[in-house]
């Protein structure tokens, strides 16, 4: 059984800069087949695709966010992690690690628990 945990921030002021680190049980971050998954939900709104590492340690990202955003990887703790600078009060969201693989499109089917964080000055 896969298992993702999330940590990151309480409270952020504008400006600064968001970091998570998601780890992962039960499976390994370098197999190929997946990719490890940042995605948000803003309040009120659907869940907005963030960015990915590959197994392979390939890394995408959201053309919106692609400016601001970084996803890197530790393989010795078999983690993963998100940094989003520059934050604003629009950045105020959930924020959930996921594992994807590509079926039709994007499945998932392992998510972490979610945290939220709220940007505000």
């Amino acid at each position: 059984q896969v298992q993702l945990q999330e940590s990151g921030p309480g409270p952020v002021k504008p400006s600064q800069t968001l970091s998570f680190t998601c780890t992962v049980s039960g499976g390994s971050i370098t197999t190929t087949n997946y990719f490890w998954m940042w995605i948000r939900q803003p309040p009120g709104k659907g869940l907005e695709w963030i960015g990915y590492i590959a197994g392979s340690g390939t890394t995408n990202y959201s053309p919106f966010l692609k400016s601001r955003t970084s996803i890197s990887r530790d393989t010795s703790k078999n983690q993963f992690t998100l940094q989003l600078s520059s934050v604003r009060p629009e950045d105020t969201a959930v924020y959930y690690c996921a594992r994807g693989f590509p079926s039709r499109g994007w499945a998932y089917d392992y998510w972490g628990q979610g945290t939220q964080v709220t940007v505000s000055s």
